[in-house]
């Protein structure tokens, strides 16, 4: 495979029916930035175009095949309800187009945006997708005192503190704990996110947005 290739972002169209396909096909490969393939050359920005109707377990199989891979997942939907949108962004999809607002430019730029690692969303579905985050937040994590980062409040208040500086004395003071319950706190969340250190965890709280 040519080095000037390799710079190239590397797409793999899924999920389409043969006709579909060359026609989507015919409108990247008029992108200098793109190379349609079946199989990405080493090294390359590697972007998978799942096309499909809906948001089912067929489309959601090739997310998930896709980025085990290592190709970012965009999902080119003629439908998509809320419940859809969630499955999709779990199963680890970059970015979302409707078939119906799909123009060259749009998937050429939600390919990009794909290939450097961030997100493309309609702002309506960015919306709901918002909603259904809240809801989540408050129906199913806030009543078992979790957050989106796996940590309880108490978890994340413990951390909070340790990244100030303080020692597991000052921290049980100031919150009320035993120093030993302070100590089994971080013992339990290095464990069960598997973290070496409480020094690792507080760097997985910040680099989470949690503290």
């Amino acid at each position: 495979m040519p080095s000037s290739d390799r710079s190239r972002i590397a797409v793999t169209i899924l999920g389409a029916d043969p006709l579909t396909s060359a026609g989507i096909g015919a409108q990247l490969r008029a992108e200098p930035d793109m190379l349609l393939v079946h199989e990405p050359p080493d090294g390359a920005l590697a972007v998978a175009l799942v096309v499909t109707e809906e948001v089912d377990e067929r489309a959601l199989k090739l997310v998930r095949t896709a980025r085990g891979a290592g190709r970012r997942p965009v999902l080119l939907v003629g439908r998509v309800d809320d419940g859809g949108l969630l499955a999709a962004v779990e199963a680890g999809t970059c970015g979302v187009i409707r078939r119906t607002q799909a123009t060259t430019g749009t998937l050429a730029g939600a390919i990009r945006t794909a290939a450097i690692g961030e997100g493309t969303l309609p702002p309506d579905l960015l919306g709901r997708l918002l909603n259904q985050v809240g809801r989540l937040q408050r129906q199913v994590l806030a009543p078992r005192g979790l957050t989106f980062g796996g940590l309880t409040e108490r978890e994340v208040a413990v951390l909070r503190l340790l990244a100030e500086g303080h020692d597991t004395a000052e921290v049980g003071r100031r919150l009320y704990f035993s120093e030993r319950t302070v100590k089994n706190v971080i013992h339990d969340v290095t464990s069960r996110l598997e973290l070496r250190n409480r020094a690792h965890a507080v760097a997985y709280a910040i680099r989470e947005g949690l503290i």
